[in-house]
């Protein structure tokens, strides 16, 4: 499985934008499903969240947060 790490001011357009395929780096990955996201009250939180859930660490902590999500599918 794969996972899209971003951050959006509007969530709900953005998915829309990727499974639309109007994303370039993403269109050949769609459609897309949202599992899993995350609320910060300032862009600069939002920011650097994502730069940490794009690191190894990051990505593990999505993999064990979604474990059994994950082993369902």
């Amino acid at each position: 499985m794969q996972f899209y790490i971003g951050y959006t001011a509007d969530l709900k357009k953005r998915v829309e934008l990727h499974n639309k395929g109007k994303i370039e780096s993403t269109m050949s990955r769609i459609p897309f499903e949202l599992v899993y996201y995350e609320v910060c009250p300032h862009k600069k939180d939002a920011l650097h969240r994502e730069r940490y859930l794009k690191t190894t660490y990051g990505k593990r902590y999505i993999r064990n947060r979604l474990k059994y999500y994950l082993n369902e599918s």
